[in-house]
């Protein structure tokens, strides 16, 4: 039996695993949330309907790193995207929780408000996660300094898979201030990448969502 994988193409968590996906070439089939068959039958595997969600055979796997995680261990491909050294996978897991806990969630805080009615919105929060967003795009480029040309080093990883989406959206969030010369490379040699290319295209169609205006470029 086929992968599954319930997604949708402007998730940016589901971007990351298709990364992963498509960095392997891994046969799989997109069961693609804009079709509420599909949505209905996410609820039925995972009430919470969080997505993305990996369905391989009997098997449900949640949680986009997990997800990569798992399609090393039982799908690998050309592709390692985890190193075999431990210290070093270490390290690619450390970047990852920095794009998905401190460059994602920033970003995701000021487009849930954006999306929230009269009344309801956060301003406090809302510039608290800006300011967020400003320290992240600082550390990164001291980290970068290291000429680095992928998160954890001269490898695309795990943490590369999660970077790409995240950078991508908080930069339409919160744009890169241009002193940070290293994150704007890093975040262009991502979109350079053929992955994560076809990703963003696969993505087009839907930039209407983006409620705080997707910009002319990328």
């Amino acid at each position: 039996m086929a992968l599954a994988l319930y997604a949708h193409p402007f998730s940016s968590y589901c971007q990351k695993v298709l990364v992963a996906l498509y960095e392997n070439g891994t046969p799989f089939e997109f069961r693609n949330l804009e079709d509420g068959e599909h949505g209905r039958q996410l609820e039925a595997l995972w009430p919470m309907k969080r997505f993305p969600v990996l369905v391989d055979g009997d098997r449900t796997v949640l949680e986009a790193s997990t997800i990569i995680e798992y399609l090393q261990l039982r799908h690998p491909g050309p592709v390692p995207l985890l190193p075999a050294d431990p210290l070093r996978a270490v390290e690619v897991r450390m970047l990852d929780r920095f794009f998905d806990n401190y460059v994602s969630t920033p970003q995701q805080k000021v487009v849930f408000d954006a999306l929230r009615g009269e009344g309801d919105h956060d301003a406090y929060g809302v510039a608290e996660a800006r300011r967020m967003l400003e320290t992240r795009y600082a550390w990164l480029e001291r980290h970068l300094a290291a000429g680095r040309p992928w998160a954890a080093g001269g490898d695309f990883s795990l943490a590369d898979c999660g970077a790409a989406p995240f950078l991508f959206y908080a930069d339409w969030t919160r744009p890169i201030p241009p002193q940070h010369g290293r994150v704007h490379a890093y975040r262009a040699r991502l979109l350079a990448r053929p992955s994560f290319a076809r990703a963003v295209d696969e993505a087009r169609p839907f930039r209407r969502y983006f409620p705080l205006g997707a910009p002319d470029r990328d």
